[in-house]
C-alpha cells in the first residue's frame, strides 16, 4: 500500500502548532516569574522618619514616629539606614508619669521607645534646613555617618512625616514651616543627584494631601491622612498620661503593618485601604501618577522591608588574621610585648559580681548632737555643781 504524504501532513502541522503555543506559554510564564523576582531595581532600603512638633500636648506625634520606627526595624531596616528626627524628648519630659517610655496604646500596653532607640536629630536640631540637607546630601563634611542619608540610585526610600500642618505647609517646632513647593524641589534634587530609585512619601497631618500636590519628580508614590480642608484627628486618649497617644491614620496604618512580615506578598493597594473614612473620620488620599510601576505589583516590603545586596563569587577569599597584619605592620626585629591590664577581673566575674557594700558613716553633726544630748541629761539630773566631775 502506497504511503501518502497528504495523510500525515495536517497532523504534523497541528502538532507543531501545539508545541509552538506551549513554548510561547512557557516563555511568558518564565518572563512573568523573572519580572516578579525583579519587581524593583533597588538593592537597599532607607527610611527618614520625622516628628516636627514640640511640647507635651503633641505627645501623639512622637508616638506616631516611634511606632513607624519600630515597624521598619522589625521588618529588617537597620538603624544605620534610618534617619530618626524627633523635635521633643517625651520620654524624659517632666510631665511623663512613666519616665523613659512612650506609649502608643491606651492603658500603657505598648512602649514604642524601647531600649535601643537611636535618635539622630533631636530637639532644636529638627529644622527645615537640616531636613532638606539630609534629603539632598548638602551637609557639612564633619557630620557623623548616622546623620547622613547615604542613598544612591538603587535605593528605595520611605519618608514619613507627622506634625501640625495646613494647606500647603507643615510646621516645624511651631516656629517655621516647610511648603509643598520646597518639598517638591528637594525631591527633584534627589532625583537629579541619583539619590533614590523609588520613593514612598507618607504624611499624617491636617490637609496632608496638599503636601504632595506639587510633586513632579518620577518614581514617587505619596499617601496622606486627610484631604485639603480636612483635619487629621487624634486617637487613643489616655487618662493616666493625660493626652492622646496617637493619630488615627498612623494608628490604623501601624495596626496593618503589625500583620506584615518580610515574606508578605501584600501590595501597595492593600496599604491604600488601611484607614477608610469610617475609621479615620478624615479622607485619606494617595497619588500614584508619578510612579512608573503598577501599585498592585509593588510589595509593601519594597519600602518597609530591607534588601541586602549579595555578590556571588567562585574565587577563594583569603582572610588574614590580626596577628599576620600586625607582623606585616612592624619590622621583624621589633619584639612586641603582650598588652596586659592591671587588676582586671574575668568578664564572667565582672558580670556576676555583687555590688560592694558601702561603709557606714554617721551623718554630719551626729556626734556633736549626741554630746549635747548627754550634757543636757546630765545638767537636768545633777545640776551645775557637779560640772567638776565632767571636766
Amino acid at each position: 500500500m502506497a504511503f501518502s504524504c497528504s495523510a500525515w501532513l495536517p497532523g504534523a502541522v497541528l502538532l507543531l502548532a501545539v508545541i509552538d503555543v506551549r513554548l510561547m506559554i512557557s516563555a511568558q510564564h518564565l518572563e512573568k516569574k523573572a519580572e516578579q523576582f525583579f519587581r524593583s531595581g533597588h538593592t537597599n532600603n532607607w527610611a527618614v522618619l520625622v516628628c516636627t512638633s514640640r511640647f507635651w500636648f503633641n505627645y501623639r506625634h512622637v508616638a506616631n514616629t516611634l511606632s513607624m520606627y519600630r515597624s521598619v526595624k522589625r521588618l529588617g531596616i537597620p538603624d544605620s539606614h534610618i534617619v530618626l528626627m524627633l523635635a521633643d524628648d517625651m520620654a524624659c519630659n517632666s510631665r511623663n508619669p512613666k519616665p523613659a517610655t512612650v506609649f502608643s496604646h491606651k492603658n500603657m500596653e505598648l512602649n514604642v521607645y524601647g531600649d535601643d532607640v537611636e535618635v539622630d536629630y533631636r530637639g532644636y536640631e529638627v529644622t527645615v534646613e537640616n531636613f532638606l540637607r539630609v534629603l539632598t546630601g548638602r551637609i557639612p563634611p564633619s557630620t557623623p555617618r548616622l546623620k547622613r542619608l547615604l542613598s544612591d540610585d538603587r535605593s528605595n526610600i520611605l519618608i514619613y512625616m507627622t506634625g501640625h500642618g495646613g494647606n500647603g505647609f507643615l510646621k516645624f517646632q511651631d516656629s517655621e514651616e516647610i511648603t509643598n513647593v520646597e518639598l517638591a524641589d528637594a525631591f527633584e534634587q534627589m532625583w537629579q543627584k541619583r539619590r533614590y530609585n523609588e520613593l514612598l512619601f507618607i504624611i499624617d497631618t491636617c490637609q496632608g494631601a496638599s503636601m504632595y500636590k506639587q510633586f513632579y519628580s518620577p518614581n514617587i508614590m505619596a499617601l496622606a491622612s486627610s484631604q485639603v480642608g480636612e483635619d487629621s484627628l487624634s486617637h487613643q486618649p489616655d487618662l493616666g498620661i493625660g493626652v492622646h497617644l496617637m493619630d488615627r491614620y498612623t494608628f490604623y496604618l501601624l495596626e496593618f503593618l503589625e500583620e506584615i512580615n518580610p515574606a508578605s506578598q501584600n501590595s501597595m493597594n492593600d496599604l491604600f485601604q488601611v484607614c477608610p473614612k469610617s475609621l479615620c473620620v478624615s479622607t485619606p488620599g494617595h497619588r500614584t501618577d508619578l510612579f512608573q510601576r503598577d501599585p498592585s505589583t509593588v510589595l509593601i516590603t519594597d519600602f518597609f522591608g530591607s534588601v541586602r545586596k549579595v555578590e556571588l563569587t567562585e574565587n577563594t577569599v583569603s582572610l588574614k588574621t590580626h596577628l599576620a597584619q600586625t607582623e606585616k605592620r612592624y619590622p621583624p626585629d621589633v619584639v612586641l610585648e603582650p598588652v596586659t591590664y592591671a587588676n582586671q577581673l574575668p568578664v564572667s566575674e565582672i558580670i556576676h559580681q555583687k555590688p560592694k557594700q558601702k561603709e557606714w558613716h554617721p551623718p554630719g553633726g551626729f556626734i556633736l548632737g549626741l554630746w549635747t544630748l548627754i550634757l543636757m541629761i546630765f545638767f537636768k539630773t545633777y545640776g551645775l555643781k557637779h560640772m567638776k566631775h565632767v571636766f
